[in-house]
């Protein structure tokens, strides 16, 4: 175990060893990519990063030092299709494992992604690639997602590059075609803390969507989500439920969690099914689970009591308001108490039920200290 995270940060902790205030140390030329996967990935490239499987029973378990290959390559196949610092990309990916490829891979760029939902519809597009001049768009073949770009393609004139993973279709590159013919040699493109890496667009209650950007300081801020509230450690396997096209995605399948030089797991479903989803807890032994409170009133209705859940030993939930009677179940299921949080799109974490505290059922607990 690196510690890499202590580069990062200062903490000030009490006599029992527990975090309680904290700032964060960010270098001008700061890079997520470079500096944590690609760093990690130099001293130990064979330390798992990312377990993902779906329901079809296919399984595939990527390295940091595989992560590190597979996001240079596919830098390189982004390049040669013009995609380059600064540019816009939104990407559909879902849960597919391609989605981390090409994230790690526009940061390495400079390029800036918007990760987006498979839900989306015609209009949907074209009101995002017109607000963000988005330049290029790389989408699952699963559902009709691509058909709704392609609908959409006449009146989004910035758009010049669309890709596509799991599936053929006229008129787009295929991924993973292109990106095995790439070099694997990326020379590190200079990028600094305060230049953008990712917009999200919230989820318009009260209008059209808002762009929210942010910059690589926003995969730093996530070591809150991942250490003093996931209780995240270099030995964990955390699943965070979400969907790639949300912003909760990045809360807990990417920076808090590889800043801990932890595992993640990712179940690359379509739809929920709790009763498809507990047997996974002891089959790849999660250690941490984060999910909003709808998701934890299915498993429950699943009886947990048919499940083994002792590699559970922690969980968090956020998303909405947790019952308290949820809470209850869960605890009496398992010993484990639901550490509640929240954020938004445009923050990362804002307030949270610290690491060593117990948890007032009801309450969101304490502010960050960021």
């Amino acid at each position: 175990m690196l510690d890499l995270n202590k580069n990062f940060v200062a903490e000030v902790s009490e006599e029992n060893g527990h975090v309680v205030d904290y700032t964060l140390k960010c270098p001008e030329n700061f890079n997520f990519a470079y500096d944590v996967v690609d760093a990690i990935a130099a001293a130990e490239p064979d330390k798992r990063a990312l377990l993902w499987c779906n329901p079809a029973g296919e399984e595939r378990i990527f390295t940091y030092g595989d992560l590190k290959y597979y996001s240079d390559k596919t830098a390189n196949m982004l390049r040669e299709k013009g995609i380059k610092k600064g540019d816009m990309v939104m990407v559909i990916l879902k849960r597919h494992y391609q989605f981390w490829f090409t994230i790690l891979a526009l940061h390495k760029l400079g390029a800036v992604i918007i990760p987006a939902t498979f839900m989306l519809q015609k209009h949907d597009i074209v009101y995002r690639a017109n607000a963000a001049t988005i330049k290029a768009v790389i989408c699952t073949g699963d559902g009709d997602i691509a058909e709704q770009v392609d609908e959409a393609l006449p009146e989004c004139p910035s758009i010049k590059t669309r890709i596509i993973v799991n599936g053929k279709r006229d008129g787009w590159d295929d991924f993973m075609t292109d990106m095995e013919k790439a070099d694997s040699h990326l020379e590190r493109v200079d990028t600094k803390y305060y230049e953008p890496m990712i917009v999200y667009f919230s989820s318009g209650t009260t209008g059209n969507p808002k762009m929210a950007m942010h910059a690589h300081t926003y995969a730093l801020a996530h070591l809150t989500t991942a250490k003093y509230w996931h209780d995240v450690t270099a030995d964990s396997i955390h699943l965070t439920i979400a969907d790639t096209g949300w912003g909760k995605a990045l809360w807990g399948k990417l920076y808090g969690q590889w800043l801990c030089e932890a595992g993640i797991f990712t179940y690359d479903f379509d739809k929920f099914d709790a009763h498809d989803l507990m047997p996974l807890f002891a089959k790849y032994h999660i250690t941490t689970f984060c999910a909003p409170p709808t998701m934890y009133r299915f498993c429950i209705k699943e009886d947990l009591s048919k499940y083994d859940l002792s590699s559970i030993e922690y969980a968090t939930v956020a998303g909405e308001a947790l019952n308290p009677e949820v809470y209850q179940q869960f605890y009496n299921a398992t010993g484990v108490r639901l550490m509640e949080g929240f954020g938004q799109t445009e923050t990362t974490l804002v307030c949270y039920n610290p690491i060593g505290t117990l948890p007032k059922p009801g309450s969101m607990g304490k502010p960050s200290p960021l």
